[in-house]
């Protein structure tokens, strides 16, 4: 711990709740394997079982196997081992409730760990074995403890089909609130699917569901309002592409979770889908907000010359043939004006090409106004931040085009081994109020506001029954909710 208050302290002072909008349990995977094996049968616990295997398998392998197997290195020492009171607190979800005074939340959403991985089991019939044990023992692992603690339900998203059925049985059956989607689903490419799939794995289509894919998710969003479950994404980006070094775990790590919530936000976006659903919320989970914010940037800026109306400056038949044919004579490129002849006075023929689709990359997105940027990313995303990381604050800051305040949630990361000390968190993040980026009003967004918008607009009565219930229908009530569109 630092100088700073303690995390009791700080919590006494705010006039208002924390909420831990991604903190983490370790999914202790000997004795939940058998819970699934009495759940859903063999087929659910083998699968599970094997899904564990891929990071002891790399670790087994020297840095030249890995290498030649395409296979990437992965975390050695990952679970607390010191600090013994927090490995324990991981694995007991009963000992994390008695310890959320001491850790200074008020209420947390909490997310697997052994189960981040599932969504991308290839086989259909294990996947969804694995997916369907896997809720169920985590919903009875946290039963009693829904006033403080909210775990997550698994949703996998290989077909519409699939992520309804288990969108429908968690929400019915378990009473889940806050779903986690598998995203960057590979789909293999038709040339490669009699591969070794060790090699295979590495020719494949990362499916981001708003962007030409295989389906069409629109049910899926749809299903999403009915259930009044907004979609979260908590994917990982590492083991290929270009995280996949063979030697050095930090290398994989840094920016992969960024990178996965990057793919599948632009995906979403550029595919129309919050123009098609504007009333739904969509998180995207530890990888910082600074991402978040480059990537608005990004999509205004891009628009600006990838758009409709800034592609119509680059439209290849509206150069002027005669000026430049004056203005290659005039400075003496005579064998330029022999290859311009060829092509009935253009430079080149392939300029005219356009890929066989309209010259709009924007076109499902509709943009007409300034205020279309604000309702179709800053309003509907949501960041997931960890405690420690410095650009929280560009969130809050004055940097932002139009204006726009970009909705990051405290995320604690409690569990995994970036977090040495459970008590860590809160005052790190406080440390953004103390040090000037940020003020006390923004702090109580990161903190606690936009953790209420993003589940509480999705579902008023998401708060009911828990510490904050009272504090988060105020807050909702001074929050004007967008009406579900037709």
């Amino acid at each position: 711990m630092s100088a700073h208050a303690s995390p009791e302290q700080i919590r006494a002072k705010l006039p208002h709740p924390v909420i831990d909008g991604d903190g983490h349990w370790v999914e202790y995977t000997p004795v939940f394997a058998e819970k699934i094996r009495k759940a859903v049968g063999d087929l659910g616990a083998n699968g599970f079982l094997a899904s564990q295997r891929r990071i002891p398998d790399a670790l087994e392998m020297t840095t030249e196997e890995r290498k030649t197997r395409g296979a990437a290195m992965e975390g050695q020492w990952g679970r607390q081992a010191v600090n013994t009171r927090d490995r324990a607190t991981a694995m007991m979800p009963k000992m994390l409730y008695d310890r959320m005074d001491e850790i200074g939340s008020d209420y947390a959403i909490v997310y697997p760990t052994a189960g981040l991985g599932i969504p991308r089991i290839a086989d259909d019939a294990t996947r969804r074995a694995v997916i369907r044990g896997f809720n169920i023992v985590t919903a009875d692992y946290f039963k009693g403890l829904e006033d403080r603690l909210t775990p997550v339900a698994v949703i996998p998203m290989h077909t519409p089909d699939e992520a309804i059925e288990e969108l429908e049985f968690v929400t019915s059956q378990l009473g889940s609130k806050v779903c986690m989607f598998g995203s960057g689903i590979a789909r293999p490419l038709p040339g490669a699917k009699e591969v070794d799939p060790k090699i295979g794995r590495h020719a494949v289509f990362y499916d981001q569901f708003g962007l030409d894919s295989e389906y069409d998710y629109d049910k899926v969003w749809q299903k999403c309002r009915e259930l009044r479950v907004a979609p979260t994404f908590h994917t990982g980006g590492r083991g290929f592409g270009l995280r996949n070094n063979p030697s050095n775990f930090t290398f994989n790590h840094i920016g992969h979770f960024a990178a996965a919530g990057h793919a599948v936000a632009k995906g979403l976006f550029l595919g129309g889908v919050t123009r098609r659903f504007p009333d739904l919320r969509f998180a995207f989970l530890e990888g910082g907000v600074g991402w978040g914010c480059q990537l608005f940037c990004d999509l205004i800026e891009h628009w600006e010359r990838r758009g409709a109306k800034g592609l119509a400056n680059m439209d290849p038949s509206k150069l002027d043939r005669k000026l430049i044919r004056e203005l290659v004579d005039k400075y003496g490129y005579s064998d330029y004006a022999t290859e311009f002849e060829k092509n009935d006075g253009y430079p080149l023929k392939e300029d005219f090409l356009t890929g066989n689709v309209p010259p709009d990359d924007y076109i499902q997105c509709k943009i007409a106004k300034k205020q279309d940027w604000l309702d179709l990313y800053a309003t509907p995303y949501y960041f997931g931040c960890e405690a420690d990381d410095r650009m929280n604050a560009v969130a809050f800051g004055k940097a932002m085009p139009l204006g726009a305040r970009i909705n990051a949630i405290y995320s604690s990361d409690i569990g995994h081994f970036d977090v040495v000390d459970m008590r860590d968190p809160l005052p790190e993040a406080y440390e953004l109020v103390e040090d000037g980026h940020i003020t006390e009003a923004d702090f109580r967004d990161f903190v606690f506001a936009n953790a209420v918008r993003l589940w509480g607009t999705q579902n008023p009565r998401f708060f009911e029954g828990t510490r904050v219930a009272k504090e988060a229908a105020a807050l909702l009530r001074e929050t004007p909710l967008r009406a579900a569109a037709e």
